[in-house]
């Protein structure tokens, strides 16, 4: 029973970590991923001072800003983007551009507006645009559209292998483009993102709005589609293959591959943030008004507002970020900020693969390991060590540990943060918890076993003061009671060491209950003897009669036990009693190392006298 007890409440145990682990990496650990992003992570990229950005430069937003609608008021004619289009068209020929915006419907009221931009976009063969699968099925009412659709849409497959687990299929429609839209749109790249963990499946999306993930290529329809970004990528390295795995994305032509997670819908990447500078973007950031404005100097043969070199053979991601105008606040939530710029979400994603600055996020099985290690050594500690070196190793070991993921995410290497954290204080305190219970149980065990030895009401004097424990005592008046075995020593010659003590114990056994229940205590057992003192440590105005009394009922007993010796075949005793009350001195005697709790003085050696004389006058 007591094994099955202590099997009970480890199985406890185990669920109550297991639950607080769980819990913690699900609720506390997305947190303190995006503090060890923004505080550690980012930190590695060096500064340029020249350009004022942090990392890489061949990544450029052209944004339509506060400065480009003051100018060119909301909402525009397409026609205002494709001036935009054809400063990169005629004059600076970056290696691909990213339009980080979707388009559902025509402009019915300016459709000759839509012509020159569906003209102007047709001219491009490293151009990208935007468009938004759905989890949602198509209509009843747009199923056979929805088809005919979806057929259409093949053209912006890629050449995908897919060697991983099948997943359950997550989009179930697309956001329709307008017929003459995709008909001139040669490349196209989904721009929707999920948030959540970087681990997320989508029980998590509705509880964390924080986008940490990029998911590059997705299933839809039996075909594979890329991101905005992974288009951007492929158009820049002619199309290349990929091949899907559970662990990677490879592209055996460019011999890279990128790690991805896997969860159950979606093959999704971590997106390794850069530190954000002044203007509120990590990438270098032009006015879309500069670029409008440009064009129109260049055509005059003037010259431009920004040089059509600085976008030679970079990556270029159109896009508009106006928080206060109305259509145009396209800000997400990241571990950097509330109100993270979508394209440049969309450029990091870029950014990341094209110089394989992706994070290592460390297998939770790895990640768990390190957190069970950490508690069985803080564990260890506790049980082995003084509370003042457990508790500063057990500190110690929190703090290396939060050193340890800080200098990980410093090296690009994800490693679970708060969760070994909140293990290692839990663990403290399950291991106090049980040192302390077992502590009790030991001192439980040791009065158990000390009580043998000394009376209890004695041994609840000592611990009550056990810290002023020492030598000395008082004056008291008590009674003391001596009762001696008849011819106890020519009578035990007789009987075998083992027989002398069963007797013995037999007796004492009686004997005991008889004083205890007279407020007395048993102060030694001398031989055959026993030595009680009535009136301390117990406190009894009444302890003269008590112990008389008390030799009386002795007497009876040994009437009654000589009865059940004689059928027993067993020694017939008779014991002698003698009782004398006066004042004593009553403390602890002995040395430093070594005392006793005791009475002594002629009140004592008295009533051993007066129990003596018994033996000459019967």
């Amino acid at each position: 029973m007591k094994k099955f007890k202590t099997g009970i409440l480890g199985l406890l145990i185990v669920i109550l970590l297991g639950f607080v682990y769980l819990l913690t990496y699900t609720i506390a650990e997305p947190k303190a991923y995006d503090f060890m992003v923004k505080h550690a992570l980012t930190e590695k990229l060096p500064f340029d001072h020249n350009k004022q950005v942090y990392g890489h430069d061949d990544v450029v937003l052209v944004v339509i800003d506060d400065k480009t609608v003051e100018k060119y008021r909301w909402p525009w004619k397409r026609e205002k983007y494709a001036e935009i289009f054809e400063y990169f068209l005629n004059y600076a020929h970056p290696k691909a551009i990213m339009y980080d915006a979707i388009i559902v419907t025509k402009d019915v009221d300016n459709p000759e507006s839509d012509r020159k931009f569906f003209n102007t976009v047709n001219k491009f063969d490293n151009l990208t645009v935007g468009f938004m699968p759905d989890i949602r099925k198509w209509s009843e009412d747009k199923k056979e559209f929805g088809k005919n659709y979806d057929k259409a849409f093949e053209k912006y497959s890629i050449n995908a292998e897919d060697k991983s687990t099948k997943r359950p299929p997550l989009y179930e429609s697309m956001l329709t483009m307008p017929e003459d839209y995709y008909k001139v749109v040669k490349k196209a790249g989904s721009v929707c993102i999920f948030p959540g963990p970087i681990n997320s499946n989508l029980s998590s999306f509705s509880t964390d709005e924080v986008f940490r993930t990029s998911e590059y290529i997705f299933e839809y329809n039996g075909k594979y589609y890329p991101s905005l970004a992974m288009s951007a990528y492929l158009i820049s390295n002619n199309n290349p293959n990929v091949v899907i795995t559970d662990k990677h994305m490879e592209f055996p032509d460019l011999n890279y591959k990128v790690n991805h997670t896997k969860s159950y819908y979606r093959l999704s990447v971590p997106v390794r943030y850069y530190k954000l500078y002044t203007s509120g973007y990590s990438h270098l950031k032009c006015s879309a008004l500069d670029i409008i404005e440009s064009n129109k100097l260049l055509k005059a043969g003037k010259k431009p507002v920004i040089s059509p070199e600085e976008f030679k053979d970079k990556f270029v991601v159109i896009g508009a970020n106006v928080p206060a105008g109305a259509g145009l606040n396209d800000n997400k939530n990241s571990p950097l900020k509330s109100n993270h710029p979508g394209l440049d979400y969309q450029a990091t994603a870029l950014d990341n693969l094209l110089h394989n600055d992706f994070l290592l996020v460390l297998p939770q099985w790895l990640n768990f390991i390190i957190a069970l290690m950490g508690m069985m050594l803080i564990y260890l500690t506790i049980k082995h060590y003084d509370l003042t070196k457990a508790v500063s190793l057990t500190i110690t070991t929190i703090l290396f540990y939060i050193l340890l993921a800080s200098a990980c995410f410093y090296w690009s290497t994800v490693i679970n943060v708060i969760t070994p954290v909140v293990m290692f204080i839990l663990t403290t305190i399950l291991a106090y918890t049980n040192k302390y219970l077992i502590e009790n149980r030991n001192k439980e065990k040791v009065k158990s076993a000390m009580g043998k030895y000394m009376s209890e009401d004695v041994m609840k004097n000592v611990v009550k003061d056990i810290d002023n424990l020492g030598l000395g005592g008082k004056k008291s008046t008590v009674t003391v009671l001596f009762a001696d075995i008849r011819g106890f020593t020519s009578m035990s010659e007789k009987m075998s060491a083992q027989q002398v003590s069963e007797f013995l114990n037999e007796y004492f056994n009686e004997m005991e209950p008889i004083i205890t229940s007279y407020n007395g205590i048993i102060n030694k057992f001398i031989g055959d003897a026993i030595m009680a003192v009535f009136g301390e440590p117990i406190q009894d105005e009444n302890h003269a009669v008590n112990a008389v009394k008390c030799g009386y009922a002795m007497r009876k007993k040994v009437e009654k036990l000589k009865k059940r010796w004689e059928r027993e075949h067993k020694p017939v005793i008779d014991i002698g009693v003698g009782i004398n009350t006066g004042e004593v001195f009553v403390g602890n005697i002995g040395s430093v190392n070594r005392m006793e709790y005791t009475v002594i003085g002629d009140t004592v050696n008295l009533a051993s006298r007066l129990e003596s004389y018994n033996k000459m006058y019967k």
